[in-house]
């Protein structure tokens, strides 16, 4: 584009005179950039980027839904695929020939054809990434192509710079890629002010401007807290991002480049980022550290509890990661004598096993988190508890309270502090609930879970008192989360008291806005034709598969049920009573048990199955898996040990209206493979499924049984009654998403 064109500031109207008989000439005015059909033939040079191209996309969406029809279907959504249809197949029709039509505002022919096939080169791509997009949002598609339009015409009419300052998004980035070549200053100004936003985001496109002088600040930035992502791209094998890290100077950066260039254990001693960037520790001396299993765990505690702030997240999840050996060795010595069993943590400080009961949440039975509590308390000693947590900056306070609750050790614990001590703690506990986002609702559904394990009657009734007061706050405030939490709560506690009867659990129920807690009726697991259907997920490891075979032998010795298997999954269906039909992966070797699963899934997905009752048959590092395949419309969840509050919330994301079943600790196939039985044959009958009921079975069960494992594991089994944080985040989300009443 020439100088005098970019002076341009005004649209290029054509006008015409059309004179009509016995009439004065009219002068009717007609926008080049809004009229639907082509003005002139395209020329021939331009047709293969109409033909080949754009119109060739056109077709791939239309026919992305199976049929050639000019319509886009978005799943069952019918508004959803109006939208769609009408962006992609009209919309983004129509820009091809918007830009034939556009003026060429003073550009000869030559550079003229440049520039049409630069646009309309933009809009093969937007299409192109519709349909190379696997799962595409129509409301964010309706803005790709209404940003694209008004881009289109802003670049025409020289108003491409002042657009990319009014439309600074990635939608803009996107869309203007092509655009950018005359205008490298707005390219620049888009990616470093993108990149000071969201740095984190930004990286992940570093492949776009690695060899742009901007691409070093953006690295710098996200140095500071994703310093692993940095190291991915100094150890690329991508010659491009490997240079663009090793060029950036920041000293960040470049103890990063220091960490991957010199290393024995690179992502062990990433953690260390901070030591190595004050000079505190040379890369060698980290390589020491990191090579001792105890010395790695102890000054990951160290950066903990100074609060290092270089590589928090990295270290943090390294801790935690790094906590479980010591758990899982305790669980694995269940049946030793305590000096073998707890031999792994005598070397241990009272912080550094305090981190161990915390990030062991989900998997620390009972009696390792008993023998733990024991420990800590003697080594902390004469330490207070309140001296403890004042230590650890109250890091996971809530999580060790509602822990302490559940296990029945928080009156011990409070009583190695005086009486404003524990008043202060306690307070601290119930307060400030309301803090954080919306949906950070992780402190609040520890306390909600702590209410049920709570016996003393005193405490009880001064948590209550506090709940009161900061709900009077928190109203005092118009804070609407933290009057949802509060009130919730109080009705928690309330509820908890009366829930373990059906009357009980109906008004806890209808006090929450919920379905009916206690119950599933047996018509919302049923499919259309009368079915109920099941899924089961086994996994790989030894465990799997003892589980898969004592899951099976359940229905191989039962006449009312029969069994085929193929190469990937097991189909178990009823042959008397109510029609029922459960699949179970094969629990085959390492990956392919992952593989045997998205086969299964894919197969049930194919036919129109959706499982009302999903079952997750491993252990908790396994559940991501599991709960990433959920089916939203499942009713009946059962889990071994869910964990806190990421694990159901993200259930519950999956499946909003499932009752879940799960443990305090790892789950165990002799309490396991008896809950399923007895909702089986409860399946069979065409019976509602009463958890309350059930409960009373099964305890009754297990009181006549010789095997006191068994007993005392399942005892910490939680039913979807009784499970508060489950109960807490459904209430919490139908109240938010109402008036908060």
């Amino acid at each position: 584009m020439n100088d005098s064109t970019k002076q341009k500031d005004t649209l290029v109207i054509q006008r015409h005179i059309i004179v009509k008989k016995d009439t004065t000439p009219v002068e009717v005015t007609i926008d080049p950039y809004k009229v639907t059909t082509y003005m002139y033939e395209i020329p021939f040079k331009r047709r293969y980027f109409h033909e080949d191209k754009i119109d060739k996309e056109l077709k791939r969406a239309d026919a992305s839904d199976g049929i050639i029809d000019n319509q886009i279907r978005y799943k069952t959504d019918t508004a959803l695929s109006k939208i769609i249809t009408k962006a992609i197949l009209k919309d983004g029709n129509f820009l091809q020939v918007m830009v034939e039509n556009m003026p060429a505002n003073g550009r000869d022919s030559f550079a003229d054809h440049q520039e049409r096939i630069r646009c309309l080169n933009a809009v093969y791509n937007m299409l192109r990434n519709f349909n190379t997009d696997p799962s595409p949002d129509p409301i964010y598609y309706k803005k790709v192509v209404a940003n694209m339009h008004d881009m289109l015409i802003a670049y025409n009419e020289d108003k491409f710079a002042s657009f990319c300052v009014k439309n600074t998004n990635y939608i803009t980035l996107d869309n203007g890629r092509l655009l950018f070549d005359n205008y490298k200053e707005v390219r620049a100004y888009m990616y470093t002010t993108l990149g000071k936003a969201d740095p984190k985001k930004m990286i992940k496109r570093l492949g776009d401007f690695a060899n742009d002088t901007f691409a070093g600040p953006i690295i710098a930035d996200v140095a500071i807290t994703d310093p692993d992502i940095v190291y991915n791209y100094a150890t690329s094998t991508n010659a491009a991002l490997t240079d663009a890290v090793h060029r950036t100077a920041n000293p960040l950066v470049q103890s990063i480049v220091k960490i991957a260039d010199g290393s024995k254990a690179p992502l062990k001693a990433l953690c260390f980022l901070g030591d190595i960037y004050h000079k505190r520790k040379t890369v060698a001396q980290i390589d020491v550290i990191t090579a001792d299993e105890d010395l790695f765990y102890k000054n990951l505690i160290r950066l903990k509890v100074t609060e290092e702030p270089i590589a928090k997240y990295t270290y943090t999840q390294e801790a935690a990661h790094r906590a479980l050996r010591y758990i899982r060795e305790m669980n694995e010595l269940h049946e030793s004598s305590d000096a073998v069993r707890f031999k792994i943590i005598e070397g241990l400080s009272h912080v550094e096993l305090y981190n161990v009961m915390v990030y062991g949440q989900d998997e620390i039975y009972t009696s390792s988190f008993l023998g733990s509590f024991k420990r800590l308390l003697d080594k902390m000693k004469p330490m207070k508890g309140n001296q403890l947590l004042d230590s650890l900056h109250y890091d996971h306070f809530r999580t060790f309270i509602r822990m302490c609750a559940g296990y029945n050790t928080l009156s011990e614990f409070l009583y190695t502090m005086d009486d404003s001590s524990r008043i202060t703690l306690m307070s601290g506990f119930i307060r400030n609930l309301q803090k954080g986002r919306e949906d950070d609702l992780e402190d609040a559904v520890d306390v909600a879970d702590a209410f049920g394990s709570i016996t003393d009657t005193a405490l009880s009734a001064f948590l209550q008192n506090q709940v009161k007061e900061s709900y009077e706050q928190s109203f005092k405030e118009r804070s609407k989360k933290g009057m949802v939490i509060y009130s919730l709560l109080s009705r928690l506690f309330d509820g908890n008291k009366i829930s373990d009867s059906d009357t009980g659990a109906n008004v806890v129920s209808a006090r929450l806005g919920l379905p009916n807690i206690n119950k599933v009726a047996f018509k919302d697991l049923v499919n259309d034709s009368g079915t109920v259907y099941q899924q089961v997920f086994f996994f790989g490891d030894e465990d799997g598969k003892h589980s898969y075979e004592h899951f099976t032998d359940l229905f191989r010795k039962d006449k009312r049920w029969k069994m085929a298997t193929n190469a990937n999954w097991t189909t178990i269906s009823s042959v008397t009573g109510r029609k029922v039909v459960i699949y179970a992966n094969l629990p085959l070797p390492d990956q392919e048990a992952e593989a045997a699963i998205d086969k299964t899934t894919k197969f049930l997905t194919d036919t129109g199955i959706h499982p009302s009752i999903m079952i997750h048959r491993g252990h908790s590092y396994h559940l991501k898996s599991t709960m990433e395949r959920l089916d939203k419309s499942a009713r009946i969840i059962i889990l071994g040990s869910c964990g806190g509050y990421q694990n159901l919330a993200g259930v519950l994301n999956k499946s909003p209206n499932a009752h879940i079943v799960s443990s305090k600790q790892t789950g165990t196939m002799g309490v396991n493979d008896e809950i399923l039985r007895s909702l089986n044959n409860s399946l069979i009958e065409g019976k509602d499924i009463n958890w309350i009921n059930m409960w009373q079975g099964l305890e009754v069960f297990f009181n006549k049984k010789r095997d006191a494992a068994d007993k005392d594991k399942f005892s910490d089994y939680v039913p979807p009654y009784k499970n508060l944080g489950a109960i807490f985040i459904k209430a919490y989300r139908h109240m938010m998403e109402g008036d908060g009443k």
